[in-house]
């Protein structure tokens, strides 16, 4: 996060705490006592880049305090074992819950850091075995590994997504029991919600979130309120990165993520979905 501040190109991400959580989070810090909506979520819901993501857009519009949750590259493991995250989504008015990649959590194959979850650790000796010709101590981030695991063996790479799904959906069901009843998924991608196989899709490193299927978010249906799908525009799309704030040097980086546009589309969507949810939960 401090590192992200300093690499902004001159957009302020406010960082702060809240209460005994590691995470610093995107401000301004608010008031945890007062009614508030949270979002909870990876790079998309913090708004890297982007002066007013969704979050702040929602807040405008709902007039209400709105939590920016999100953490840059974050995956479920970032919060799930987080109390005081958790607690404080499980007393929101309502929590918008990013679906976030699979590929970003500790599993039977590899462990993750337990905040900057794209960061890969070690290799369990279960995956060494299945693997014995790769050194795992070359791979710094988890895309680059599970990108290279596929480019040896298309067949084996299906024993690493299978597990990553079933890591994944466990791992969403005890986030979203200590979340409790008043949740949505939010879907905010490029990519569309659907069952295509992983390795039929045109980038199959590269979709985001990476290997989450419909049919894992239909197993998640009981336990929130709603599934609310934002795939941006071919116009929202094609805005690129007009309006986002970074340095030269971060200009691939920016190209690659969700832009002004989409944000914008975003909270419009989200905006009239989170108004039911709240009348429905009686919080309206």
């Amino acid at each position: 996060m401090k590192q992200d501040v300093l690499d902004s190109g001159g957009l302020s991400y406010e960082p702060c705490r809240y209460g005994l959580s590691r995470i610093f989070f995107r401000g301004p810090k608010h008031d945890l006592n007062q009614p508030y909506l949270a979002c909870l979520g990876g790079t998309e819901t913090f708004g890297k880049f982007i002066e007013n993501p969704f979050p702040t857009l929602l807040e405008k519009d709902l007039r209400m305090s709105c939590v920016n949750f999100g953490c840059v590259n974050g995956g479920v493991d970032a919060f799930v074992n987080d109390p005081t995250i958790m607690g404080a989504c499980h007393d929101a008015e309502l929590t918008v819950v990013q679906v976030m990649g699979a590929h970003n959590l500790s599993n039977r194959f590899y462990s993750v850091h337990p905040r900057r979850n794209d960061r890969f650790l070690r290799a369990s000796t279960v995956l060494q075995a299945i693997y014995g010709e790769v050194d795992f101590s070359d791979f710094t981030f988890t895309r680059h590994m599970l990108g290279t695991l596929y480019g040896l063996s298309r067949e084996r790479f299906d024993i690493v997504v299978t597990e990553l799904r079933e890591a994944w959906v466990a791992r969403m069901r005890n986030m979203l029991d200590q979340i409790g009843p008043r949740a949505v998924l939010l879907w905010f991608s490029r990519d569309e919600l659907s069952n295509v196989l992983w390795h039929d899709r045109a980038n199959p490193i590269g979709a985001e979130p990476l290997f989450v299927t419909e049919n894992m978010i239909d197993v998640l249906r009981d336990h929130v309120m709603d599934v609310i799908v934002v795939r941006p525009s071919s116009v929202a799309l094609a805005s690129g990165t007009q309006g986002m704030v970074y340095p030269p040097i971060q200009a691939r980086a920016a190209a690659d993520i969700l832009g002004v546009k989409p944000h914008e589309e975003a909270a419009t969507v989200l905006g009239p979905r989170i108004r039911q949810a709240l009348h429905h939960a009686g919080r309206s």
